[in-house]
């Protein structure tokens, strides 16, 4: 691309079909692992599901990160192994810090695979500083009438994480982070705060251009650092922006594992399959099993 211009990067989304539902992920990409703390960006559905389904993801385990679970539509009931049983509904956010290890598992609540439930929202996950890597796990749940909201002028963005706009959220960052959900009326514009060092747009559905960069649906972009670009809306838009400052050295990835040490991916693979790690006390009955190859993982 030109020298001058606001994307640095365009990343396509890896599409995975789960029966009932298509979940995209952008990060970890062969291109790029990781965008200021986020390594792993999945959109979930949009989807309608059978009435009765739902989702089932059986308990399972995490280290060395935070995930993030942010809906549009559904709800999700999520069990760990601290003990916490929490249902998130849209526009709140679930934030659970594995540090030195944590299980969880996510199902559809009863009441909404009665009238068949819906699925829309991204789940991501940050690398934790080397620092922070190792801190006890803990679950924090932000409504989402405590997040702060900004509209006008046909803009209207719900702010997920960190500082900007004017705004700040109750969130706990553990490295400066940047994240927020947009949605642009049409002929809507917004100019996207230069603070973080490293940024990316997703683009969910609509149209949407940076500085007249035309975005595509289900793509990562990564912004030019130091540039306040435009993004504009033809039709309508709803797009992601995420980022922050960088990570402290290289993360590697495994499955559910990040780490900035192979060595301790190796220990949690072996912890996992040895059944060291405690399982959520009301979902023990059943777990993922250690994958031979995983779907995720960092490269090379």
């Amino acid at each position: 691309m030109e020298n001058d211009s606001p994307i640095l990067q365009t990343l396509a989304p890896v599409t995975h079909d789960l029966g009932g539902f298509k979940v995209h992920r952008t990060l970890p990409h062969k291109q790029r692992t990781m965008v200021g703390p986020f390594i792993f960006f999945d959109q979930m559905g949009p989807a309608q599901l059978e009435i009765g389904g739902g989702i089932d993801v059986r308990p399972h385990p995490h280290i060395n990160l935070a995930t993030v679970t942010y809906l549009f539509a559904g709800a999700i009931d999520h069990r760990d192994s601290l003990g916490t049983r929490q249902r998130i509904e849209p526009g709140a956010v679930n934030l659970m810090t594995a540090g030195q290890g944590i299980t969880h598992s996510e199902r559809s609540p009863a009441d909404e695979r009665a009238a068949g439930p819906e699925l829309s929202g991204i789940q991501t996950w940050l690398a934790l500083p080397q620092a922070k890597e190792e801190v006890p796990p803990a679950f924090e749940h932000v409504p989402a009438d405590a997040l702060p909201v900004i509209d006008g002028d046909g803009v209207s963005l719900n702010l997920i994480m960190g500082e900007a706009f004017g705004a700040a959220s109750p969130v706990t960052c553990h490295s400066p982070t940047i994240y927020a959900a947009i949605t642009l009326a049409p002929g809507a514009s917004v100019d996207i705060d230069k603070d973080a060092d490293e940024r990316a747009l997703y683009l969910l559905d609509g149209d949407a251009n940076v500085d007249g960069f035309e975005l595509q649906p289900q793509y990562l972009a990564l912004l030019a650092p130091g540039r306040r670009p435009v993004v504009r809306s033809q039709s309508g838009a709803r797009l992601m922006l995420c980022g922050g400052a960088p990570m402290d050295g290289e993360r590697h990835v495994w499955w559910n594992f990040v780490s900035s040490s192979r060595d301790r991916l190796n220990e949690a693979k072996r912890a996992w399959k040895a059944g060291e790690f405690a399982l959520p006390p009301d979902d023990h009955d059943e777990f993922i099993p250690l994958p031979e190859v995983p779907l995720t993982v960092s490269y090379p």
